[in-house]
Formats: C-alpha cells, sequence, structure tokens
C-alpha cells in the first residue's frame, strides 16, 4: 500500500487504526471555507490600502489573478486526490525530502508571524480600553504571551472541531459583519450626497507609476494571499472531500476579493489619505465613519470584534502547519518521538509547547531590548523568504503529479494546470526576488549587505535546519503505517533517503 493510499479517507483498518469512521470528527465544507479565509483575509492593511483610494482593487486583483488563483485551483486538485496537504503533496510528487522542506517553510514562517499578528491584537485592544497601552512593551509582552498560550490550551483540548467553529464564528462576527457595515456607511454617505475623499475617476484605477517603488508595492500583495493551501491538512476531516474541499476554495476566494477589496475603497472615501494613520490602522477608519453617522459607541464593540477575527484567524495558523510537520516527522521518521507526542484530538503537544516558548522569548526580547523591533523585522522578511519556497514545491509536484499519475483519482482537476503552475511559480518567483530589495526604512544602509544577509538568513533557516532533520532522520522514529510498511527493509544510513 503506497503512503498516499494509507492517509486515504476510508483506509482500511489496517492504515488507520486510530481512526475508524465513528471516531471522525467532521467538519463541514463552509466551516473550512472560513478557517481558509480568517487564516489570509483581515480588516488590518485595510488603512494602509485605503491611501491608495480606487487603486487599492486593481493592487490587489492583479496579485489575486497572478498568484492567488492558480495557487487556489492547484491545491483544489490536490487536496482532492492526495490527503494531508503539502507534505504529502511534495513528498508524493517530488521526494520525502523535498516534503519535509516544503512544510518546514510553512511552519517555520509562523514563528515570526505569531508575535506580529498578537501585537496587532494588543495595539487594537488597546485602542478600545486605553490607546496610551499600544506604546508599552510590557503590555503587548503580556498580551503576546497570555494570548498564545490560550491558543495552545484550545488546540489541545478542542481539536481541529472547536477551531473551525471559533474560525467561523470569528470571521463572521469579526471580519464580515464589520466589513459590510463599513461598505453600507459608505455607499450611504455618497448616497446622501457627500463628496469622496479620495477621486473615484476611472483614470485612478491605476496607481501613479513610481518605477521600481510600483512594482514593490505590486509584487509585495502577492503575500497577501498565502495561506490559501494551508488548511489542505484537514481534508481527512471532511466527509466528501473529493467535492467539498474545492468547492470551499471557490467560495475562500470570492470571501477574500470582497474582503480585501471593498473595505479600503470605503475607508477612502470617509478620510482623506493625508489623515489616514497607518499605526490606528482600521480602528481609526471605523472612528471616523461612526462619528460621521453619530455612532462613536460602536468603535470599541467593532474594536473587539476584529480582535475575535484575528484569535480565530490565529487559531487556524496555529492548527495547520504544526499538523503537517507532526505527519511527516511521524511517517518519515524526521522527528524524534519526543516531538510526535499528541493529545486525543490529535494535536502536536510539544511542537506547540516548544514553539510557545520561543514566541514567549521574542515577546520578551520587545519588553528589555526595544531596539530589537528592526532586527525582528528582518527575521520576519526571512521566514516570510522561507515560506515563498513552499510555493515553488507546490507547482511543480503538481505538474510532476499530473505526469506521474495522471489516472489517480481526484475529485477536482484544475483547468490548463500547467499554465496555472508556470503563472504562479512566476509570480512566487517575483516575490522571492523583491524580498531581497530593502524597504525604505533601511535606506542608509548598504543594499548589497542587506540582500546578502537576506540570502543566507533564507538558507539557514529554509536550507540547514531542514537539512539537519533529513541528515539525522531516523527509521526507527517512523510511526504509523509507514514504519510498519518499511519495517523489514533495513536502512543503514539516513542519507540513502536523499533526494
Amino acid at each position: 500500500m503506497s503512503s498516499s493510499d494509507a492517509a486515504a479517507p476510508g483506509g482500511t483498518p489496517a492504515a488507520a487504526p486510530s481512526r475508524t469512521a465513528a471516531a471522525v470528527k467532521y467538519i463541514s465544507w463552509s466551516a473550512l471555507a472560513f478557517m481558509t479565509v480568517g487564516s489570509v483575509a483581515s480588516l488590518r492593511p485595510a488603512a494602509t490600502m485605503a491611501t491608495y483610494g480606487l487603486a487599492a482593487a486593481f493592487l490587489y486583483i492583479l496579485p489575486a489573478i497572478v498568484f492567488l488563483l492558480p495557487t487556489a485551483l492547484v491545491s483544489a486538485e490536490l487536496a482532492s486526490g492526495w490527503s494531508g496537504g503539502v507534505y504529502r503533496w511534495v513528498t508524493d510528487g517530488i521526494s520525502p525530502n523535498a516534503g519535509l522542506i516544503a512544510i518546514w517553510g510553512q511552519f517555520a514562517m509562523t514563528i515570526f508571524y505569531y508575535p506580529t499578528l498578537l501585537s496587532y491584537v494588543a495595539s487594537t485592544l488597546a485602542y478600545v480600553f486605553n490607546p496610551d497601552l499600544a506604546a508599552s512593551g510590557v503590555y503587548t509582552a503580556a498580551v503576546i504571551v497570555v494570548v498564545y498560550w490560550l491558543g495552545v490550551f484550545v488546540a489541545l483540548r478542542g481539536g481541529i472541531g472547536m477551531i473551525a467553529r471559533l474560525a467561523q464564528s470569528g470571521l463572521i462576527a469579526g471580519t464580515l459583519l464589520p466589513a459590510g457595515l463599513l461598505v453600507v456607511l459608505g455607499v450611504i454617505f455618497l448616497a446622501q450626497g457627500n463628496q469622496s475623499a479620495a477621486p473615484m475617476g476611472v483614470s485612478y484605477i491605476l496607481p501613479p507609476w513610481a518605477g521600481i517603488a510600483s512594482l514593490v508595492l505590486i509584487v509585495s500583495n502577492f503575500m497577501a494571499y498565502t495561506g490559501m493551501e494551508m488548511n489542505a491538512v484537514h481534508v481527512n476531516e471532511l466527509r466528501k472531500p473529493e467535492t467539498e474541499f474545492p468547492r470551499g476554495m471557490f467560495v475562500a476566494i470570492g470571501l477574500v476579493l470582497l474582503i480585501l477589496v471593498l473595505p479600503p475603497i470605503a475607508i477612502s472615501w470617509f478620510v482623506p489619505a493625508d489623515q489616514l494613520s497607518l499605526t490606528a490602522g482600521a480602528m481609526q477608519a471605523f472612528d471616523a465613519v461612526f462619528a460621521h453617522f453619530g455612532l462613536d459607541w460602536l468603535t470599541p464593540i467593532i474594536g473587539l470584534c476584529i480582535v475575535v477575527a484575528s484569535l480565530a484567524g490565529f487559531l487556524t495558523w496555529l492548527s495547520g502547519p504544526s499538523k503537517g510537520l507532526l505527519l511527516i516527522g511521524r511517517e518519515k521518521g524526521f522527528l524524534p518521538p519526543f516531538f510526535q507526542r499528541t493529545t486525543e484530538s490529535g494535536a502536536p503537544v510539544n511542537i506547540l509547547v516548544i514553539q510557545g516558548l520561543v514566541t514567549t522569548g521574542i515577546a520578551l526580547l520587545f519588553v528589555f531590548l526595544p531596539s530589537v523591533s528592526s532586527g525582528y523585522w528582518i527575521f520576519s522578511v526571512i521566514t516570510t523568504q522561507t515560506y515563498l519556497l513552499v510555493y515553488f514545491f507546490i507547482f511543480v509536484a503538481a505538474m510532476l503529479l499530473r505526469r506521474k499519475a495522471p489516472d489517480h483519482k481526484r475529485g477536482y482537476r484544475a483547468p490548463i494546470l500547467g499554465i496555472l503552475c508556470v503563472v504562479g511559480f512566476a509570480s512566487s518567483l517575483a516575490a522571492f526576488l523583491i524580498g531581497f530589495v530593502p524597504p525604505s526604512q533601511f535606506g542608509g544602509g548598504s543594499p548589497t549587505a542587506y540582500a546578502v544577509f537576506i540570502l543566507v538568513g533564507t538558507a539557514i533557516i529554509g536550507g540547514v535546519i531542514p537539512g539537519l532533520l533529513i541528515w539525522l532522520r531516523k527509521p526507527s522514529w517512523q510511526q504509523g503505517p509507514a514504519a510498519a510498511a518499511e519495517a523489514p527493509e533495513p536502512r543503514p544510513a539516513p542519507r540513502e533517503l536523499a533526494g
């Protein structure tokens, strides 16, 4: 039995002894769609993009065509034929080693993503209760640490079913409703005869061209859509994954575009670009909108709703990459047994705990070393670069699987798969290369030194660390059907698995 067959839904009891039909806790395709939207889209960048007015639509729609659409369609085909998510697709399409590197890149990105997301939660909460707290490193660190460990508790005790429910309710209450309210009030504002703060003529659809800066702006928005593939690791929790996962992805595409495109345009109707505070973000915009209609009392309520949505997105990220790393580590023997421990619900307890200790350490650095912020930003860029490597593997694996296993059962076949993969790979490469261009705040430094530092850091995090896991890999660490299938065949050296 192949490894993909072993993980397939409805497999034989020998292939999946711990997941009988009665034991599986299913989630709906709509819940998975909401989890995907919650992990990708939020109102956090709305105020920043509102400074571009009507051009915000172009800045999101173009990356959606060349990156979001290929990623979503290719992921839909892969998930409908190969369960397990990124690690399974890349393992079966390229090699187990490549599968480890891919899922590690997805997991590594979260190390610096969590503090960034949770610091946004802290600043939004401060805006609701006491804006002065946003400048306090102690307050920010406390929120990051407390919220992360509460998230770990939910993931360990509640499992994917609870996370799916929280993600669904959080997205509705904290993103869809506030975004819808913002757009509706904006339409009423214009219908009352008020003048839009930003010009809305056809000539303003395209942003002004400023050379390389404009190119960086457009390509950097590719990153707004990363994470569309992340929840494919939960495909086995769907009753009919072959049809339900593609359906969920298509719904997620529509919701992501609506959430990212419409609110910034609505904000630009109320607040002039030169008055938008990029630090106060969406809360300042909501404050201005509600003040116009005499609804100031809604501001703190919306702030709490946005916090709920951010926490729901955090939980979906917490459960996805860590589970993928656990699955390949257990199946192929890349992780020691210590890191393979799980709760009854299947959550990787020790992986989450170790990651939590790292997150706690980063949060404490912000308290005692305020100057660490620029270095933290650089490491965020490095982990983002590592994450982009995941998409290289996904698009290559999809093309190879279509060629190597053309008759493999797929619930969905992406149209013009070759073109989608080429466009998606090229978009990922463009975003990767742009990552070596120093931002404006580093303009005084050497662009070459910056690029070399990012390159070396990406090589270490994205190559050296998973390389060590590959080199140290032991067949005795394997668990599950793969271990049983390979046990009779001795493997004298880990290097035999290379490639």
